[in-house]
């Protein structure tokens, strides 16, 4: 279990709060909009209406006792800015900040935070990747060159194991687990035989995954 210091209780900061709630970590939530507050009530363990760009405030709360502080403030850069700087200032351990524009994130990662997260920019990206293709069910980006794909098996595969189709040997990608009916089947060995209707789950770049699966 992990503790948490979210700051800003919005549609973004919600949805982190339920998530980690359901993952059985304590969250602390601040946020200046009372009904904000109110809102995000059932899905934490502590929450308080408060200026986070209020060095005295933020001191107040604890910082250096969270395992994570997250900067969730989405409409107000400088506010972001501030929070993100003070959070680290005060001795964040892993100070993570919202960015919603290119020029914010450089700032962001200048002033204070060890990541940032673009959710529009991030869902923008996987949304055209998965829907480029219809053989697309899944895609998680990992460094911008490698990531993991969900994709359905191809007809020529049908009948056939992992070491008859050797894509790592020809395209340099791994071939990790069978998913079926949105369920991981099993963890892929050289022996396991495809069939009609799965999923495969396969790692590797971008531009191999491409060739292997002729997208």
């Amino acid at each position: 279990m992990k503790t948490l210091l979210l700051i800003g209780a919005g549609r973004f900061g919600r949805h982190i709060a339920r998530k980690m709630s359901e993952l059985g970590h304590e969250i602390m939530v601040v946020d200046r909009d009372e009904k904000h507050i109110q809102d995000i009530m059932p899905y934490v363990t502590n929450a308080v209406i408060g200026d986070s760009t209020d060095e005295k405030f933020l001191q107040s709360l604890g910082v250096s006792n969270y395992d994570v502080c997250i900067c969730a403030i989405g409409n107000n850069f400088q506010a972001s800015l501030e929070t993100t700087s003070l959070l680290k200032e005060l001795g964040g351990k892993l100070v993570i900040a919202r960015s919603s524009r290119d020029v914010h994130e450089k700032f962001l990662l200048r002033n204070g935070a060890d990541e940032v997260v673009y959710p529009e920019k991030q869902m923008g990206e996987w949304t055209a990747i998965r829907y480029s293709s219809d053989k697309i069910k899944g895609y998680t980006n990992l460094d911008g060159e490698f990531a993991l794909y969900e994709m359905r098996v191809p007809a020529e595969w049908y009948g056939k194991t992992v070491l008859d189709v050797d894509v790592r040997k020809q395209y340099n990608i791994n071939i990790l687990a069978i998913k079926k009916d949105r369920k991981i089947q099993e963890i892929a060995m050289p022996n396991t035989v495809f069939h009609k209707d799965e999923i495969v789950l396969v790692l590797g770049r971008n531009e191999d995954i491409v060739k292997c699966f002729k997208l």
